[in-house]
Parts: C-alpha cells; structure tokens; sequence
C-alpha cells in the first residue's frame, strides 16, 4: 500500500519527510515531481527519513513523496550476465540511451530489458510437484552461462501446464496449482536486497577457492564459500589484486562491485574483461561476469545499496549450483556512506565518526558467503565467496573500518606499500598476513594434489619467518657474522620471496601457476636448500653455493609452460645433484 507525505528537511542525500504514517521501514520511495529514488532508513510516527540515491540539489521542502510499498530489490533473471548497472541496479547502457552521457536523474528503467526474448527448455512436465528452489527449466543466457529457471521460494504445488519456446521475461512459462490458487511463474523474480536468500544447509569450508596466484594459494588459501579482506594503503595493488582473482580464480560467475572506487578503475574492468579470453572456456570473460558501478562521483548513499543488490545477484547464481566469487572494492568507500548517513541522522558516533553499528552492518554482509545446500527437493551444491578491499587511510589498520573486517574475515592478505615501492606484485606481506582455512584446506591438498604440499608451505613460512629475525642481526652486525647455514637459509629466502612469491600479473604464462607447478616450484627451492645444507656439511663455500647457474634456472622455472613442466621440473632436479657434486669435487681437489 502506497504512502504519500510531504518534505520537511532536507540534508545532502537525506530527506525527512512528514505524513508517512502507513509506509514501512526500508520502503522504495519517489522523491518530489523529478520522482528521486530513495529508501527509508528510519521512522518515528508518521516521519520518515529517507535515504535518496540521487542528487538532491534543486529540491525544496513541501515537495511530496511517494511509498511504492515494496523493499529495495533486485530483478533476478535472465540478462543479468555482461550487464553493468549502478548502485540501485539501473542498467546504465540503457540510461545512457535515454539521458546521454550524464546521468538524468529520475531516469524509470527495468533492471532486466522487457522486450528480449529468451529460449525456454523446461526440465519439468505437467503433474510433476515443486517447490520453492526446483529448477523448472534452463536458459541459454551466454555461450557459457546456462541460466535455470527456479521456483520463487514459499511455492509449492503440482505444475498445470508448461511452455517451451522463446519469451520475454515478462511472460509466463509455467502455472504451478498450490491447492488454494494457480500461481504463474515468469522468467524473473524479485528480491528484497536486504535479506539473504534462504539455503537447506551450510557446509564446511574444506575445500581451497584455487586462484592460480601463487602467495594465495601456497600461503593464505581462502576457502570456497569464504571470505577474505585485502586492506592497503594507495597504490599497493588492491585492485589488480582483485582483478587477478576476477580472471583466475575457480569460479564459475564473477560478480565485480566498484563501490566509490574512481571511475577508470571500472573503465579499465570494462575494457579488459570482454578482450580476456577465458582459460576454461575460451571464451570472453564478460560471458559470465556481472559489474556494479557505483564510482567516487555518483551519489555516496546509493554505495550503501550497491554491496546488497551484488551479494543478492551473486546468491541468485549460488542457489543454481554455480561457484560465485564476489569482489568489492572497496568497502572503506561503503563505510564512509553509512558514516554520512549516520552524521545526517545526527546519531551518536561511535570511532572515528563511523556509526557503532558498523561492525554489526559488515558482519550481515560477510556473512552471506558460504558453500551451501540449496532450497529445493533436489538441493544444489553452490559456493559464494566475498573478497572485500578495505582501504585504510594511509595505510593504518588500525582504523575502524579494517578493524571491524579483521574481526570477521577469516583471510587477512595485508598489502604492504614497502613491497609495492619496491616492484614486489602481488605486494602481500608474508609475515602480516593470514588465513584461518588452512588447516581445515590440508586433508584436501593431500588427496588432491600432494602428501608433500603442507610440509612445504610450513617450511617456507618458517624460513621467512626466520629470514626476518636472521635480518635484525645483519643489520647489527653484518652478513659475515652469520653461521654457513643461515647464510644459507637467508638465500633460500630470497629465492623463496623472488622466484615463488614474486608474480607478474602481466605476463601470459605468469600470470596464472596451477597447484602441480607451485608444488614443483616449492620442492625445487627447498630441494636445492637440503642438498645444499648437505654440501655444506661437507665442506662447500657459501659464496660459491649461491652463485651456482641452476639458482637462476630456478628462478626462471616460473616461465616454463604447464605442458612442459614435468620434463623441466625433472631436468632441474638432476642439475640441482649435479652441479652442487661438481662443485665438492672441485673443493676437494
């Protein structure tokens, strides 16, 4: 039921308006004769004030507003892939159409286009019995996005008739009898952003989200279903980190959320994505990839929704089975549009100006994610993984923002602006950061990959952990002073952050290390490390054990081809004995 008041103050992207006695919390409300998208975000008697996701300049008290009744919420459905909306899920190519290159505001259009016509294939017949979450038929909705048509939950009934051929979203393709009515099922349903989509079960995250980024994957996996926080400070690569596992990690949908982030970062999304071909499919990324623009110039409260409608989209994905990573860049920009909000409220502050419930709003959105069971007599097993970017200002997290995410995330890949300075990509600082799925990831690593993939990456940690310490002495009493060994292990260490951790995103065999070749790369650099502790013992020189040929061959390991990697791998190990005997053979002569 609609609600008409009238406004009564009006305060940047918030408007109080009176006469509202009938509308609910979190309502979609039309702001004044320009009919401004807004949200109530709070209600006293017959007050409401209302978040507006559009520029407010121009309008004045006495103005009215209107209550359409219904949540914020998403259109789901087909056309959602290679879509690029706002923050509010307008598609942007279509305002563009309407208003030109600057955005009217105002502008009335569907998320989803009413007049394409999608091919329907049902997988039910008439008679067969559904419930909220059963797929009752597929949609070619890219070349490699097979779209299923579910079910809205709180359905449940006997299907009376099914249609197969093309339609538009808006027309029915199925009519399913509850017992008290029929109920018509289209092509799209609509979901309140707000609240998370319903599952059957949770699962544990015991399996790794495989990103082909070796610091990731070796040393902070995360989980699929889980979640994980990449705070920095400027420049130290956040959003080609982001971009990396966009384009590598396992997952089937991408869902990218620019969240106040400046406007060439997403340009660079746009012209990047459609141009990268796909490893799995061979085809553009943009075929299954869904971007959210809501850039540092549009309106600040509209980043408050985008983070919703993108984790509502990416749930969508999940409940049809798809593995779904979603990326938000960043969450600090998100944080300080509730900060604003909060401060227009005039509510009590809590740190640094940000509202006290900004722990409470992060850990509802974090919490999303998940590998889970989906709802529906045949449940689905689908994953939703959230990456979030926190940019700290100045690099300090121990600001609020960071602080209240560390609390809920279960990986911390701290990017480090020392690293960065010094051209060291992906710049994640080894002895900061963390992940808390690693010991529940290891039986999966040894029946998937190797018996020896937990060892190594406890040796490695270990050596760079004892690189830092071996690093205070030189600086007090210079390299000379150190033991053959831990001269030693400090060349491991280096090899160790150089050859393994060092990743060009750029290059086309670098970019991307599957799990076997990290393994070969982890026993070549510790294999070199034991037989040179051997030779050591037998009397070989430290200078001479590090200046050695194979180190650079090594190194350069990391460009050899995946289809060539055996027979390398295999190559080096021999040269490895080879040379460190030559070199005992020349001591002892």
């Amino acid at each position: 039921m609609s609600s008409k008041g009238t406004i009564v103050k009006i305060s940047g992207p918030l408007v109080v308006a009176e006469g509202m006695r009938d509308a609910n919390m979190f309502d979609v409300v039309r702001v004044s004769e320009k009919r401004l998208i807004g949200e109530i975000i709070e209600m006293h008697g017959d007050r409401a004030s209302v978040q507006v996701y559009e520029e407010t300049a121009g309008l004045g008290t006495g103005e009215g507003v209107e209550s359409t009744g219904e949540p914020m919420s998403a259109e789901l459905g087909p056309g959602l892939i290679g879509s690029i909306y706002d923050g509010i899920q307008r598609p942007l190519d279509d305002i563009r159409r309407i208003s030109g290159n600057n955005l009217a505001r105002g502008v009335e259009v569907p998320s989803l286009k009413r007049d394409k016509k999608w091919n329907f294939t049902p997988t039910v017949k008439e008679g067969d019995i559904v419930e909220g979450g059963d797929v009752i038929g597929t949609v070619p909705e890219t070349d490699i996005v097979l779209h299923k048509i579910m079910i809205p939950n709180g359905i449940k009934g006997t299907v009376k008739s099914i249609k197969e051929g093309e339609f538009t979203i808006d027309e029915a393709v199925c009519t399913v009898d509850t017992g008290k009515e029929t109920k018509e099922i289209k092509m799209f349903q609509k979901w309140a952003v707000r609240k998370g989509r319903p599952y059957k079960k949770k699962l544990s995250p015991d399996m790794p989200l495989v990103t082909g980024q070796r610091v990731v994957d070796c040393l902070f996996p995360i989980a699929k279903g889980g979640v994980a926080a990449i705070p920095g400070p400027f420049g130290s690569g956040k959003t080609v980190t982001q971009h990396q596992l966009a384009k590598w990690a396992e997952a089937d949908i991408i869902v990218y959320i620019g969240c106040g982030e400046r406007g060439n970062e997403m340009t660079d999304v746009l012209n990047e994505f459609p141009e990268l071909i796909d490893p799995k499919t061979g085809k553009s990324l943009m075929e299954r990839t869904v971007l959210i623009a809501n850039t540092s110039d549009m309106p600040v409260a509209a980043r408050e929704a985008s983070v919703y409608t993108g984790i509502t989209i990416a749930e969508y994905y999940r409940d049809m089975g798809y593995s779904v990573a979603l990326m938000a860049d960043s969450t600090s920009r998100w944080a300080e549009a509730l900060r604003e909000m909060s401060g227009r409220l005039e509510e009590m502050p809590g740190d640094e100006g940000y509202p006290a419930y900004l722990g409470s709003r992060l850990a509802q959105f974090y919490e999303r994610a998940g590998r889970v069971i989906s709802t529906g007599s045949k449940g689905r097993e689908g994953a939703l993984s959230v990456i979030g970017a926190v940019s700290p200002p100045g690099g300090d997290i121990s600001e609020p923002v960071s602080q209240a995410t560390l609390r809920i995330v279960k990986v911390f890949w701290g990017l480090d602006a020392n690293l960065a300075y010094q051209r060291h990509f992906p710049a994640i600082n080894w002895l900061t950061s963390y992940s808390l799925y690693a010991d529940s990831l290891s039986n999966w690593y040894d029946n998937n990959v190797s018996k020896d993939w937990v060892k190594s990456r406890a040796r490695f940690m270990s050596i760079l952990h004892d690189e830092a310490e071996l690093k205070e002495i030189v600086k007090l009493i210079g390299m000379d002073a150190l033991s053959a060994n831990d001269r030693l292990k400090m060349e491991t260490a280096r090899s160790i952050r150089e050859d393994f951790l060092h990743q060009l995103a750029f290059h086309e065999v670098d970019t991307y290390t599957s799990l076997k070749k990290q393994l070969y790369m982890m026993k070549l650099i510790l294999g070199f490390n034991d037989e040179a502790l051997d030779a050591l013992a037998k009397g070989a020189d430290i200078e001479e054990v590090a200046e050695l040929p194979v180190r650079e061959k090594i190194g350069r390991f990391k460009y050899v081809e995946e289809k060539n990697t055996d027979s390398e791998y295999d190559k080096l190990y021999v040269e490895i004995s080879e040379e460190l005997h030559r070199l005992l053979e020349k001591e002892a002569d």
